[in-house]
Parts: C-alpha cells; structure tokens; sequence
C-alpha cells in the first residue's frame, strides 16, 4: 500500500497545482493485477464472469442526477469523462487525448478529445461535454451537483442560476468536434480530479432527448462510453455489466460480463459466496468477526464518514432539534468506540469528525485532522446536562423522535443500537425508527421529511470542501434548516481569498468543522467506514478509489492459476 503523502507529491506534478494534491490518494487493489498485458493474457484461460452483489438498487444513472455510491460507482465503469482515476487512483486523461494546455492565469483549461465512440458507434465529441454541462446546470433538470460544483468555478454559472445569463453563456465550449474550452472565474486546485466525477461525464444530446423522460431509466434507454455497458437492468433490482467493444481501451478490459445482484442481508451473501455463487462479499459485525483468520479476508479502509442530520424545521415546522441543547445532548449520548469495535467490528473506527482521516493534506503532507480537534465525544454526563437544558427550554420532560435510516441488514443493526444507547442516556426520550429502501430514503432526505437521519458521504474528490461545503446554507444535501452566515463565510473564503493559501485553507475548514460540530451541533458523526470483504482468490485488480466511484473494474480479471 502507498502512503498517502507519497501520493500526494505525485499528484502535485500531475495536476500543477500550486499548493494541493488535486487527487492523490492511498491505493487500495484489493489483489496485485500483475504487469498489464501480461498477466491479463493468462487470465483469459478462465472464463472472465465476475460475480457481485450490492446492497441497495440504483436509484439513478442519469449522470446529471445521480448522487449516491450505487449510481456513481455504476457510472465509473460504463462511463468516463475528461479524465478517470488510475489503479492508483490518480486523474488520467480519459476522453481528453493528453494534459490540456492551461493558461498562465490557471483560468482557461483547453482539451482535447481522443478518438472515442459511444457503444452505438457514435463518436463522442466535445459537444457532448458542453451539452452535459448545460443540462446539469438547467434548473428544469433539477442535478443535485451540478449547480453546486459550477457556480462560483466555472465562467456565468453562477449568472445563470441566478437568471441573469443563459445557459449558452456558461464557460464551456466547443471550438470544434475535438477542440473544448472551459473557462473558469477561479483557480482550482483539484479541477483535473473533479473531472472524473459523475456530473461532467459527457452525453449525446441526439440520442438523450430521443428518449426523453425515458433516459437512464433501463440499460436500454442508454449508451455507453465507458469500460462497460449497463445490461439486463429494467430500473430496478439486479444488473448485468458486459464488455464495450467500441471503449478505446477495450483491449485493456479483460472482463467479458459482471453479473451484479442485490442482496440486503449479509447472512444471505455469505451464503452465497461460500456456495461459489458470488465472489465477493461485504462481512458485517459477526461475520467479520467469524471470517477474521480466512485468507481470503481483505482489509479496506474507506474514506467515508457517517453521522445523524438533525432536521431543524419538518414540513414548515420547527422540531425540538431546533433547540442547540437537544442536539447537543444527542451528539454526546451514545459510545462511538463501541459502535466501531462492537457493532460494526470491521475495521470502522469511531468518529468525532467530519473530515475523513488520511484523506486529504497539506503540501508538506500534513493530514487535515491535525488541524481540526475531535468534536461531540462521548460524555453521558454533559449528554444529560444539555438534555435537562433543553427540555426546559421546551417545556416538557418527554421527547419522540423518528430516526430515518436504511433497510439492510447492516442498517437495521445500527439503528436498533442507536435507539437502545439514546433511549438509555437521555431520560425520557424515544426513538421511532423508520427503515425504508436506499431510494425512499433519499426522496424523504430531498423532502427534508425526518427528524434524525442516519447518514453518510464519500467524498467526490480529494479536498476537505468534499465535505465542508456540503452544509453551507441551500446546499442539496443540506436538507435539515440549518445555516450560519460565518461558517458559509469561512468556505466561501478558501474558494476565494485564500484559494491560494494551504495553510490559511486549512485552517478556514477546520474553524468551520468546530462551527458545525462542536458549536451548532448541527450535524452529529458517527464513524469512519471500513471494510471487511470475503474475495474469492482468483479475482485479481479490483480497484477500489477513496472518493468518487467506490470501484474500477477496468483493470479486474479472473485468474485461478494459483
């Protein structure tokens, strides 16, 4: 494994930036490929079906639309943009025929587009980039990312989601098939990152509006430029990946198909893969701890960070979350270092945070967390204190509350024991809890329809805004009535004032974490996820990134030599 620091000096010379990693990162191969060609050409000896399962639908795989795990790690491997991350989870150029050329101003990136074809023969242009731009931003289209990645960074987005330009005037064009330009109003250092993020992917406008409302909605309803083609998905339960012929690098795919089916218990996957059925599996708690010694165990720390919204206001009412003591009193009031070691048991450890550990750094190679301090750590006695205070303030003795949280096996676990450790701290309180399917679970999140929300983020690319920026006031993800003018302050400054200040930036995200966390209280973590996985041993070069799309199957062969 590559440390991350390493890493970072990398990526600083691929990606010219003045003062941060735009993408570097701690490789996780979950097996060593070998030389590609080589071991690749072996691998076809056996037949390469590789079989998975996930443990939730794909709610969307519109790419101007998608906004969880399941649709962007779908969306890594049947599409690419401008650039992808490599097995070592550094940007690469993709669609982009080489490093664009940058002016001297850091604000005019020029591409060029590779000789690329969709899966239907069509070639993907420039063109296909700008109208994928323009339909992210369209408010008619409702992305939940794209006004939120463009405005303020690409040139009139901002105008045009305030009505004042049209969606012609934004900053991306195409001088001819092969030629794009974008312009943008501010230096950003993890620019060539983001754009292998699933919101600039390109799309063929002919072929997107000959479908209408009907696009993204099976595997039919698309086409594909990536390393797969989405197969065998009728817009809901299971899927198919089959090897793009027509990918530019298909002689690099060694994969023929990917059968993926949906498995929510992990009782039932265990099952499964000890059958031979399936050849990889995420291990919950007792069975992590049951399969501890199996060789075939793999180990993988993730950068996702979990934690409760606190809904502030539901259906144009405030909630008694609106009280500062109530959440406090909740943030302090279940044992993290218990949730890690016993509930989950897989690697997860307890989290008084919101940026992720060993995710991000300075140019020196200093992790973000050493700038930023622990926040809402467990103390039953200040959790009651706060309590008291707060039901004072409301006068009452009682609280109900509702926890929205998801349907797995693993989900369920989570809350029951979230529910038994709340209950127990802070007297007079009841939890209610709602468990619905991953899809549910994100419309009442849109809807702000929740009091207390189990939740989690893995971050887009390789910077602490990833997660800071996703509570500035009216962001999408932003669903609970909150907002502080100086936290949207602090982030609006390292995109700006101090854009070009590691040091000042860093220690404007971490002021802000201790705004959110300690002094608002507003969100409450959780844990930082990690992975215990069974993997059947002739899987050799599974990738798997820590942000953007969980995994690259780009690279994956199946080898039972040894």
């Amino acid at each position: 494994m590559k440390s991350q620091k390493i890493m970072w000096l990398v990526s600083i010379m691929l990606v010219l930036s003045v003062f941060l990693a735009a993408c570097g990162s701690d490789k996780k191969e979950n097996a060593n490929p070998g030389k590609e060609g080589e071991k690749g050409k072996d691998a076809v000896k056996d037949e390469q079906v590789l079989h998975l399962v996930e443990s939730a639908e794909i709610p969307s795989v519109d790419s101007s639309i998608a906004d969880d795990a399941v649709g962007f790690n779908v969306l890594n491997n049947v599409m690419e943009g401008l650039y992808r991350l490599d097995k070592d989870s550094l940007p690469v150029p993709a669609m982009a025929d080489g490093e664009p050329e940058i002016s001297e101003d850091g604000l005019t990136y020029t591409f060029k587009i590779r000789d690329a074809q969709w899966s239907n023969g069509t070639p993907v242009t420039a063109n296909d980039f700008v109208y994928a731009w323009q339909r992210a931003l369209n408010p008619d289209t409702a992305s939940p990312y794209g006004p939120t990645f463009m405005a303020g960074m690409v040139k009139n987005a901002t105008e045009i989601g305030e009505g004042k330009a049209e969606l012609a005037d934004l900053g991306i064009k195409a001088e001819d098939d092969k030629t794009l330009v974008i312009e943008l109003v501010r230096e950003v250092p993890y620019f060539l990152s983001l754009m292998s993020f699933g919101t600039f992917l390109p799309l063929n406008q002919e072929f997107v509006e000959s479908q209408g409302e009907k696009y993204a909605s099976t595997s039919d309803a698309m086409i594909y430029n990536g390393p797969f083609s989405l197969s065998d998905w009728d817009g809901t339960g299971s899927w198919k990946y089959m090897k793009n012929e027509k990918y530019w690098d298909a002689d690099t795919v060694k994969l023929d198909e990917i059968v993926v089916d949906v498995v929510k218990e992990t009782g039932t996957g265990v099952k499964l893969y000890e059958q031979n059925k399936v050849d990889r599996i995420t291990l919950s708690a007792e069975y992590a701890m049951q399969y501890a010694k199996d060789p075939n165990v793999v180990k993988e720390t993730e950068t996702a960070v979990f934690y409760f919204k606190l809904n502030q206001e539901r259906k144009g009412k405030a909630t008694p979350l609106a009280n500062a003591d109530i959440r406090k009193a909740i943030a302090r009031a279940f044992n993290k270092d218990e949730l890690a070691e016993s509930v989950l048991a897989n690697g997860s450890i307890a989290a008084n945070f919101l940026v992720a550990k060993d995710f991000t750094f300075d140019p020196d190679g200093k992790d973000f967390r050493d700038y930023s301090k622990d926040y809402a750590v467990y103390n039953a006695e200040e959790a009651k204190e706060h309590w008291k205070k707060g039901l004072e303030a409301l006068g009452t003795d009682k609280l109900e509350l509702e926890m929205l949280g998801g349907d797995t096996e693993n989900a369920k676990k989570q809350q029951e024991w979230f529910k038994s450790e709340l209950e127990r701290n802070l007297e007079g309180l009841t939890i209610n809890l709602k468990e619905v399917p991953f899809s549910v679970r994100l419309d009442l999140d849109d809807a702000g329809d929740y009091d207390i929300q189990s939740a989690g983020w893995g971050p887009d690319f390789q910077d602490p805004i990833s997660f800071i920026e996703l509570f500035v006031t009216d962001s999408p993800q932003n669903n609970m009535s909150y907002s502080n003018k100086e936290y949207d302050k602090l982030v609006e400054d390292t995109k700006t004032t101090l854009a070009d200040d590691p040091t000042a930036r860093f220690d404007a995200f971490a002021k802000a974490e201790k705004i959110l966390l300690e002094d608002d209280a507003a969100v409450v973590p959780t844990y930082q996820r990690g992975r215990m996985v069974l993997m059947n041993s002739k899987v050799k070069g599974l990738v798997t990134h820590p942000f953007g799309g969980d995994y690259s199957y780009k690279w994956t062969y199946i080898d039972s030599s040894k």
